[in-house]
């Protein structure tokens, strides 16, 4: 199989694995007992959370652990609601590209009383400063919006955001999922940021929320002291060392990854290009290296990642938590392509165990499944 949907999941590498089994085993205690096998426990739960706050460039204090990007996601935007109704602020900004994860939420603030503002990111899939800016109001609660784009693989000018609410006094989120081990990041340019560590070779059900002020979060899930009582519940610890394992890795090895995806991104590009009726979805620069998105012209994209299937190769039409949709991308469509335009559209997207050959095996296959599906349609470019 040539695997290239690798912004849905990634497989656990050696190295991540290796650091949990211990964890999985003989490692079993739970970390709030006090007794040995509980402590032996709880030390390596506290190596993993001061690894990962190395890695971001914050404190062990700052890192909670949850079970992936969802429900980091979800716990910063209701803890943000919380803190600004109480303050009597109502108004929220976010851009029309973010993930379900955050667009399902803010759907329900919308339903008990606030008002949401969703920036447009235009024909590129970049939100503007300016328009963040003339967005503010007195009123303006909290703004999110997501450093890379899970789809079309944009890079938001989150630098630029996080100037603009620390001016103003507002908080700021980020969605960092796909971002994490793909570009710089810096947590001094926002408040909250989000993490989940299937993305970067961790395994599903772990990821983290790092939070600048953590004695003013509410807490998440009630019934326990762990993590400083603000998300009860005995840690996934086996999960968390992975987490930081494949952080660690991922920081170490970012820019030789960067400059090999780099190298891969433009080759698909310029080839894919080739291919009458392909348009590139996206800023053709400002985007992660990991990821290629196109459409078709006359090419149904379910149909396309089917034929691609056939041949052992796995690509996807965009996020795996909308699979199955009938519904075009909202992605593609705030960039202004048509439903059609928008149902056509196929995302490849690659990780540092992705190698020339893979590449090769795709651009093999891909044109001629093109052409096969629009025979089929009776279409002719």
């Amino acid at each position: 199989m040539i695997y290239l949907d690798n912004a849905a999941t990634t497989p656990i590498t050696d190295n991540v694995l290796e650091a949990m089994l211990p964890w999985l085993k003989e490692g079993f205690g739970n970390p709030s007992s006090v007794y040995s096998v509980g402590r032996k426990s709880a030390i390596a739960l506290n190596k993993a959370r001061a690894l990962c706050a190395e890695v971001l460039g914050c404190q062990p204090k700052n890192i909670f652990f949850t079970s992936g990007g969802t429900e980091s996601d979800n716990h910063a935007i209701f803890a943000a609601a919380e803190k600004a109704r109480a303050v009597g602020k109502m108004h929220i900004i976010t851009s029309s590209v973010e993930h379900h994860a955050v667009l399902e939420p803010l759907r329900v603030l919308e339903k008990k009383g606030f008002r949401v503002t969703r920036l447009p990111v235009y024909d590129n899939g970049i939100v503007r400063v300016s328009d963040l800016e003339a967005a503010v109001t007195p009123d303006t609660a909290f703004v999110t919006v997501m450093a890379a784009n899970n789809e079309i693989g944009t890079i938001q000018p989150i630098d630029g955001i996080g100037a603009v609410c620390r001016e103003r006094g507002i908080l700021f989120h980020t969605d960092a999922v796909q971002a994490f081990g793909n570009m710089p990041l810096d947590t001094n340019s926002v408040d909250m940021l989000s993490l989940s560590g299937h993305k970067l070779h961790a395994p599903k059900g772990v990821g983290l929320l790092y939070v600048r002020e953590p004695a003013s979060l509410p807490p998440f899930i009630l019934g326990g002291s762990q993590q400083s009582g603000k998300r009860a519940g005995t840690e996934n610890v086996a999960g968390i060392v992975g987490l930081a394992e494949a952080m660690r890795a991922a920081a170490e090895g970012a820019e030789e990854k960067r400059v090999k995806l780099l190298a891969m991104r433009e080759r698909i590009t310029r080839e894919i290009s080739k291919i009458k009726g392909a348009r590139l979805n996206g800023d053709p620069e400002r985007r992660l290296a990991s990821n290629v998105n196109f459409s078709f012209e006359g090419v149904e994209g379910e149909a396309l990642i089917l034929q691609l299937d056939l041949a052992g190769i796995a690509v996807s039409s965009g996020s795996a938590c909308t699979s199955g949709s009938l519904d075009p991308s909202h992605v593609l469509l705030a960039l202004g392509l048509s439903h059609d335009e928008a149902r056509s559209s196929v995302r490849i997207t690659m990780s540092d165990l992705t190698t020339d050959e893979d590449i090769d095996g795709l651009l093999a296959v891909l044109p001629s499944a093109v052409d096969k599906l629009r025979y089929l349609r009776g279409i002719s470019l």
